[in-house]
This record gives C-alpha cells, structure tokens and sequence, in this order.
C-alpha cells in the first residue's frame, strides 16, 4: 500500500503541472487579452484609447511577455509563495481573495445539497431493491427517471416562476435584501436557511435520482448470490444480514466517487448559480472567462484539476479500507 501511495503522490505532482501548462495555454489561446476586453468596452461607450494606454497596460499586466515567461511567472508565484497573481477585471485584486470571498457559501451550499442526496438516496435505493417490482419501487423507479430527464436550469425556472407568480418574491439569491451587506448575526443565519432550501432540492434532484438508480442496482446484484443464500440459510436475521453484507459491498460506488466531493466545494453547480443569482464561485468564474482574465481563470482550473487528483486518491484509498477485495489487490495479494 505504501509503494502504491509513493506512485500515486508522484504521478499526482506530474500531472498537476501538465494540466497548469494546458490550461494556462488553453485560456492564451483566443485572440487578445484582457487589455483587448478593455478596448473594446471603452470603443462600445465611444472612447478610444491611445496605443501608448494599451502599451502600459500590457507592461503592467505582463501581457507583453512571451507565453513561456508568462505561464512561469504565474506557477513559480503559486508554487513558492502561493500567488494566484491578480484578477484584472476586478481591479488587480489578489484571485486568492476573490475565491475565498466566495467560497464559503459555496462550501455550504455543496455539503449540505451533498447531506441531502445521501439522506434520501441511500434509504429509498434500499427500498425499492429489496421490495423489487412492488408499488414502492416503481414510484421510485419513475422519481429517478424524472429526475435525472429534467435538466436543473430548467427546474431553477419553473420554481423561480412560481415564486414570483404565484408568491410574489423571487426566490433567487441566499439572502433577503436588507441582510444582503449586513454583518452576521443569527437573523442573517435564519434568513440564509430559509432561501438554501431550494438550490439544495434543485441542485440535489438529479444525483439524487441517479443514486438512487445505481444504489437498487448493485443492491440487487448482492443480494441473491451465494454467500447471501448460505447467511439466510443460517437463520440471520433479515435485516442484520442485509446491513452487514449486500448492503456494506453495494456501497462500493460510493466510496468510488466520494472524492468528487472536493472540486465540487469550489465549484459547486455554476449554471444554477448563474440562473438563481447565488453568490457562489461558478458566476465568478464565468466572469473570469468572459473578461479573458487568465491569472482568475487559470487558478480555478488548477484549484479544481487540484483538488480532483486528491480527491481520487482518497476515493482510492476509502475503497480500499471499504473493500477487502479492493485492498488485496493493491498489496499485490
């Protein structure tokens, strides 16, 4: 386990700065740059700016730089002295701080739709393998193709129209008006409960309903094969026998994919975060493509590259500790 450890930290480092390297390029890649963003806006409110402005401001920026003195200027500051370099379009503001502005709410919203899909996922995929073909699993069964047919943006919609039609309030953001600005206080906390209910249960539908299909269907791959038989057989009691064996080896997708957690705590869902106006990551981040400004953009992509390659390490290692079968195979068993 520790050489394969060893191997794993080792490809982990190799790959991070490959995808630095690629993504840093990718972002170069379209014509211009901020300072060409800058032009443009300022040609659309009819100023023009003088070539000695556009000049300064790429000196200042580095824009000026070959690509090479670009991309090593930005990964030697991140590595040796953990700067993320400066946002453009958000007035030379440190990318550090504008990330982690956000991503407190973003932590947030993510574990708790997270607590939510397990909460529910786990109990009715149970269910509706054990109870197979009854009215149960087919209500189930149709919640979970519903759910994972209806993209989010469009159920964000519908719940939006029918606050503002048929309540009167939009039910987008995670703060009322007046607690917008307002320091903390447990009013503030009341109020940020009340509006995370729905980005929860429309973030949350669909891998509830995928999860819920993948949890019945490896539960009834376990539960008819032999050494359930032989455990029935023994007079275990029905519900010991389903906890401790079908159930504890229908897990295994979950520790699979429980390192998907870490990126998705930065990233959270952006698309429903740009439609309901929640004040999370993903909406900066887009904001930092549509600007052209790389520094923002690049260190979201190596944060969450990042945080994908730990997260599969440890998915690695929990379905190891999980699965005997799992660990065996590592330890060259």
């Amino acid at each position: 386990m520790l050489s394969f450890l060893s191997r794993r930290v080792l490809l982990m480092i190799v790959t991070l700065l490959a995808i630095s390297l690629a993504s840093f390029f990718i972002i170069s890649l379209p014509p211009g740059d901020y300072v060409s963003t800058l032009e443009a806006q300022a040609e659309s409110r009819g100023e023009v700016m003088s070539n000695d402005q556009l000049i300064t401001l790429r000196a200042r920026y580095g824009l000026d730089q070959p690509f090479f003195v670009q991309y090593w200027k930005w990964i030697s500051n991140i590595v040796f002295h953990g700067d993320f370099g400066q946002a453009f379009a958000w007035n030379s503001r440190p990318v550090s701080d504008l990330i982690w502005d956000r991503v407190g709410l973003s932590i947030l919203l993510s574990l708790s739709t997270l607590l939510f899909v397990w909460a529910l996922a786990f109990p009715i995929g149970i269910f509706s393998a054990v109870r197979q073909y009854s009215a149960g699993d087919y209500v189930a069964t149709f919640f979970g193709f519903v759910g994972m047919a209806i993209p989010e943006f469009m159920l964000a919609l519908v719940f939006m129209y029918i606050g503002t039609r048929y309540f009167g309030q939009s039910p987008g953001g995670l703060f009322s008006p007046e607690y917008q600005d307002a320091a903390w206080n447990l009013g503030k906390v009341m109020d940020l409960a009340s509006h995370m209910w729905l980005p929860i249960v429309i973030i949350g539908m669909s891998g509830t309903a995928g999860l819920i299909r993948i949890t019945r269907a490896n539960l009834l791959d376990e539960l008819y094969k032999p050494y359930v038989v032989a455990a029935r057989a023994k007079g275990l009691p029905e519900w010991k026998l389903l906890l401790k064996y079908p159930v504890r080896m229908s897990l295994s997708p979950f520790f699979s994919t429980v390192g998907w957690l870490l990126p998705g705590l930065i990233s959270g869902e952006t698309i429903i975060s740009i439609v309901m106006s929640l004040p999370t990551t993903g909406p900066l981040l887009l904001g930092g493509v549509e600007n052209q400004d790389m520094y923002l953009v690049g260190s979201f992509i190596l944060i969450l590259s990042a945080l994908t390659v730990v997260g599969t390490l440890i998915s690695d290692l929990a379905l190891a500790w999980w699965d005997p079968r799992i660990r065996y195979r590592y330890e060259g068993r």
